[in-house]
């Protein structure tokens, strides 16, 4: 089985124009990105999708490999789409690596690769426990619930399993919880075939575009990780990590 790792790394956020350009101890984020997502030793081939001339003349400075897309796409699922047919890569396995996640750690890549090897997975992800109460009911952490095999049974915003008969506040202690980790790996052939599916009603109702899959009967499995890094969506957030991961 052949691995093709792929970073999205749009120029026109909203909150952060030029985000994969933004300098983390003098080294552009994508290039951390890049560095780390290189580690992975299921990894066979690495590419940055763009679609700014800046970030692909930043990624050939650095050595890394990238490939030009569009502008319009709708997610980073397409994009990983467009930039895999580019490449001509006969992988039989894209990972959609997070753009804006500069401390990445390989073994989480690892794990989403080792999924593939059951030869029923179409889509493979990662979750983590939750130890809190506050991440529980927080609908911006997305709860993920697992069969006994790691199938994904369902996502949602919502903290689920209902605890019936518990007060919210004691329902870690009666149940385990898992939150969602966003980092996908596709088969190639699902890749392509997930990119031409209309938005489901469920995707719609929480905002997940994940349910579409699971709503078009699309085998997806969690493995389970201890690892969770920082995102970065604003400038304060790039700020914030600067401070606590350099102390």
């Amino acid at each position: 089985m052949k691995v093709a790792g792929i970073i999205p790394a749009r120029y026109g956020s909203t909150r952060f124009p030029g985000k994969p350009l933004a300098l983390i101890q003098g080294k552009p984020m994508i290039q951390w990105v890049y560095e780390n997502a290189l580690q992975c030793e299921a990894i066979s081939e690495l590419w940055v999708a763009t679609d700014h001339e800046d970030i692909r003349q930043t990624v050939l400075n650095f050595g890394g490999k990238v490939i030009m897309t569009l502008e319009e796409h709708p997610s980073g699922t397409d994009r990983c789409l467009e930039a895999y047919i580019k490449s001509e890569s006969d992988a039989d396995v894209v990972i959609n690596i997070q753009g804006d996640e500069p401390f990445i750690k390989p073994e989480m890549l690892q794990s989403v690769a080792h999924q593939f090897e059951k030869s029923h997975v179409d889509i493979a992800t990662l979750v983590k426990k939750v130890e809190d109460v506050e991440t529980l009911l927080d609908p911006n952490k997305v709860k993920v619930v697992l069969a006994t095999d790691g199938k994904v049974l369902y996502f949602s915003r919502s903290p689920i399993p209902f605890c019936r008969g518990e007060m919210a506040h004691e329902w870690l202690r009666c149940q385990t919880y898992y939150k969602h980790i966003g980092i996908y790996g596709y088969r190639v052939s699902t890749l392509r075939e997930i990119c031409h599916m209309e938005p489901s009603a469920l995707e719609q109702c929480e905002s997940l575009e994940q349910l579409r899959w699971l709503e078009n009967g699309k085998s997806v499995y969690a493995a389970i990780t201890k690892f969770e890094t920082p995102s970065v969506d604003s400038p304060e957030d790039l700020k914030r990590i600067e401070e606590t991961h350099f102390l």
